[in-house]
This record gives structure tokens, C-alpha cells and sequence, in this order.
């Protein structure tokens, strides 16, 4: 009798790859790599600076060559209607000295895309990182993704070059998805801003373009100690690193989040409690509306000379795909400090969480740092009034400093934003922590970042710096 062939089934992947946690450890334990030599990265970068032609200026707004300040409303826009837009917001909420506040804000609904590729050469995953030149960055060039780019910029808005290597992260089956995750950006100083963060391995051959360089897990780490070397985009990307190591569990004993003080269930719970009761008015107002900011030829300034100022530039960048151009940038006033304290209980590092409400956010409530201000912002108030944590952080003589480093924000849009760096470890530090704080460990962290909108951008700095220790990724 004739026989009926079945259809072919197609080829079904695991849902996850069991083997990754091993290949991540193996590249975060890898102190060099195949194409350089960790020792000799600060002249690579130096190197890359001198191949092109880098410049920043200053400029007043009617300078600005696109961008113009709207007749009715006060917004700073452009001509196209893309990029993105200054315009005003007034806020509130129900705890803090700062209850209502106005403020200019950065509207930019596209979601960008931050990618970093992956490669394994001689049986070890390398990531392809960028000497990328962004105008607010202090030294003008990091290392970034290996893809950083905002919807304008990848759909050639202004009419420059392709983003390279943009395919991996916007066609399907280029190659095989290590993280995705939409996150958001500063909610201070963005309203609702979202970037696809992805970890992208590459199946085919990627030959490095000469601004780009693999590097090892472990050679990023060591980055990661030194300051204002890893930009904030590829922070924010590594801190979406799947689990590796000894958080996953072995042989030798449960994993880390096993043996948190809080279980991931209670945490999501207090969480979720969190959001609840916190509250939040965030409205886009017009910029000429917003009472105590001035704008002068300059710049755009509080009239206390505090936060932060609008200003504009003039770029210079041959490396990028436009070589000229003119745009806003926000320039904060003072230096930030961004800190996690720490300790160990029952043997495991947990690290204090704070359930932060800022005025961007888009569900009012993120797990931040344990101290993330400008502190120059509040010496005028009351001991009572400041931060909580704010100067055990700043006076390491009352704790022990595990991680210690400047970074920058991110340099497309703040202009010398740098913040200190901290985690610090104060085993005595109560476990029982003031109204929204919450003890977690690093695996915790890790296993929210998996979702969007759970922790800020700046602790996933911070996560990135603890997986540099050692504590956040394995």
C-alpha cells in the first residue's frame, strides 16, 4: 500500500541553553582574550581617539542648526519631529522633603536598542564591544555595545550611515538570544523612556571593525574597575547577563537565592506592596510654564543654581554615522553618588534596595540603589531631611569599600554627568531597614532584571560593578 509522508518537523531548540551558565563563567574567569590583551586596552582606546577628528563646543541655542524652542509652548524641539524633545513636567508624590516640583524633562518615546554580540572563539565567549564618542561623556570616547542606537538613528532619520552590526538585533534567527529585556532609562531626567537591552550570540563569522574589539567576560570586569572606561549603555546590557556560577547552584551546595533573606516570592510581594502604596502625579507641562527655571542664551538654569541646566553643543565625530552636528544636552550640577551598602548574612552578600519613586518612571516605583543623589542638591536642608545612608557612604572610615569607581552617565544626552561609584559593606547595618528598603542579593537583582520596569538603571550599574566583584555574576 502507498505510504503517506508525515511533514517534516522543524528543529526545536531548548528553551534555555543548559550549558550557558558554564560558558558564562568560563569567559567571566578568562583574564584575556584572543584578539587583546587586557594590559594593553587603555592604548587600543587612546589609539582609536587619535584616528579621528573628536570636538565639543559649547554653543547658545540659537546656534543650534534644527532645533528650535516652539513659539507657543517654550519646548525645545526639532525640525523633523524625531530625535527627541525638552519640555516641562510637574510632579509629586507622597513621601520626601520634595513633595510637588517642576522641572524640564527629555521626551523621547522611541525605544532604542542596546546590543552586545557575542562570540565564542577557542572555547570562550568574547562580547564585541565599541569605542563609541558620545559629546556629554567627560573623556568624549567609552566603550560601549557593540550597538547603541535610538530608532532615529538605526531608520537613518538623519540621513547618515547604517548602524553596523544593527541586523543581529532586529532580524530573527541571526543568532541566538542570550537576554532581552526592555528597561528603562534615568527617570529623573527622561519621562517613560525605554531601551531593548538583548545579549546576541553570533552564529556565523563577525570580523571586528577597526573602532570595535572582543573582550572577555573577565576583561570587561576588570574594565569595570577603572574609571570612565565602560559607558552606561554597556552597563546597563552586562547587568542583563543571565545567572552564572555559583548563583545557579552546583554540586556543592543551593543556590545563592536559595539562601536569601527574603524569599524571591516575599521580595515580589513587598515589591508589588511598594507600588501599591506609593503615588505619583506626573504631568508633561509646556517648558515656558515651569516656574523657577530661566531660560537665558546659554543655557536653562534653576533659579537656585541647583539639579541640573539645558545647554547646547556643537559635535564633532568622524567615527559616527553623522560626523556634525548640533543638539541639547542636560549638564547636572555637582557630581552624583550612586552606592550600595552591603553585608553578609548567613555567609551571603545582600546589598540594600531602595523602592524609589522618580518622576519618569513609567509604574512609579524601581528598585534603586541605596543612596542615589547629588548631594550638593540637599546641603541646604535639615540632617533630617537628607538621604537616608547618605553619610555612612561618604565616610568610609565607618565602612568597609568593596567597589570604588567614577562612571558616566549616559553621554547622548547629559553633558559631564559622573557619579561616585560605591558599594560598601557595614555588617552592622540593621536587617530590619527603614520604610522602602529591602535586603536582596545579587542573584535577586539579577532575576528582576529579567523583567523590565523592576530595577533602575542606575543599581544595574551597580549590578554590572558587583558581578566585576565577583558577587553579582556568579
Amino acid at each position: 500500500m502507498p505510504t503517506t509522508s508525515l511533514p517534516t518537523r522543524p528543529v526545536l531548540r531548548p528553551r534555555e541553553d543548559p550549558g550557558l551558565s558554564a560558558r558564562l563563567a568560563r569567559s567571566a574567569a578568562a583574564g584575556q582574550g584572543v584578539q587583546l590583551r587586557t594590559e594593553d586596552f587603555a592604548d587600543w582606546l587612546a589609539a582609536r581617539g587619535r584616528a579621528h577628528d573628536f570636538g565639543v563646543d559649547r554653543i547658545p541655542f540659537a546656534e543650534l542648526d534644527g532645533w528650535s524652542f516652539h513659539p507657543g509652548t517654550g519646548d525645545l524641539v526639532h525640525r523633523s519631529g524625531r530625535f527627541f524633545t525638552v519640555e516641562g513636567l510637574s510632579a509629586g508624590t507622597d513621601e520626601g522633603p520634595y513633595r510637588d516640583w517642576h522641572q524640564p524633562i527629555i521626551v523621547q518615546p522611541e525605544v532604542g536598542i542596546l546590543g552586545i554580540l557575542a562570540k565564542e572563539f577557542d572555547g570562550v565567549l568574547h562580547f564585541l564591544m565599541q569605542a563609541k564618542m558620545e559629546p556629554g561623556n567627560p573623556n568624549l570616547l567609552q566603550l560601549s555595545p557593540t550597538v547603541q542606537a535610538t530608532r532615529s538613528n538605526y531608520t537613518k532619520v538623519h540621513k547618515g550611515l547604517d548602524v553596523k552590526y544593527l541586523d543581529y538585533f532586529v532580524q530573527p534567527g541571526r543568532g541566538r538570544v542570550i537576554a532581552d529585556a526592555l528597561q528603562s532609562e534615568h527617570g529623573s531626567w527622561f519621562y517613560r523612556k525605554s531601551n531593548r537591552n538583548m545579549i546576541v550570540e553570533a552564529l556565523d563569522d563577525v570580523p571586528p571593525d577597526d573602532d570595535f574589539c572582543w573582550l572577555t567576560l573577565g576583561q570587561i570586569n576588570q574594565l569595570l574597575h577603572r574609571d570612565l572606561v565602560v559607558n552606561m549603555d554597556a552597563r546597563t546590557v552586562l547587568s542583563c547577563m543571565p545567572e552564572y556560577g555559583r548563583e545557579t547552584g552546583t554540586e556543592h551546595g543551593p543556590s545563592v537565592g536559595d539562601r536569601a533573606l527574603h524569599s524571591d516570592a516575599e521580595l515580589r510581594s513587598w515589591f508589588t506592596g511598594e507600588r501599591s502604596r506609593r503615588e505619583l502625579r506626573a504631568e508633561r507641562v509646556p517648558l515656558a510654564s515651569v516656574p523657577g527655571w530661566v531660560r537665558g542664551e546659554m543655557s536653562v538654569d534653576h533659579e537656585e543654581g541647583r539639579y541640573f541646566k539645558v545647554v547646547a553643543v556643537s559635535v564633532r565625530a568622524a567615527s559616527r554615522e553623522v560626523s556634525k552636528w548640533t543638539q541639547p544636552l542636560f549638564e547636572p550640577v555637582g557630581a552624583g553618588v550612586t552606592a550600595f551598602v552591603a553585608r553578609r548574612i548567613g555567609g551571603v552578600l545582600h546589598v540594600l534596595a531602595h523602592a524609589r519613586v522618580e518622576g519618569g518612571f513609567l509604574d512609579t516605583v524601581e528598585l534603586g540603589p541605596t543612596v542615589q543623589c547629588t548631594p550638593g542638591n540637599w546641603d541646604h536642608l535639615p540632617a533630617a531631611d537628607r538621604p537616608p545612608f547618605l553619610d555612612l557612604v561618604l565616610d568610609p572610615r565607618r565602612a568597609r569599600v568593596r567597589y570604588d569607581a567614577v562612571h558616566s552617565e549616559e553621554g547622548g544626552r547629559f553633558l559631564n554627568a559622573e557619579s561616585h561609584t560605591l558599594v560598601v559593606e557595614a555588617e552592622d547595618t540593621p536587617l530590619d531597614p527603614p520604610p522602602g528598603y529591602r535586603w536582596v542579593t545579587p542573584a535577586q537583582l539579577r532575576g528582576l532584571v529579567r523583567h523590565g520596569h523592576y530595577v533602575n538603571v542606575q543599581a544595574r550599574t551597580l549590578l554590572a560593578c558587583l558581578g566585576a566583584m565577583g558577587e553579582g555574576g556568579r
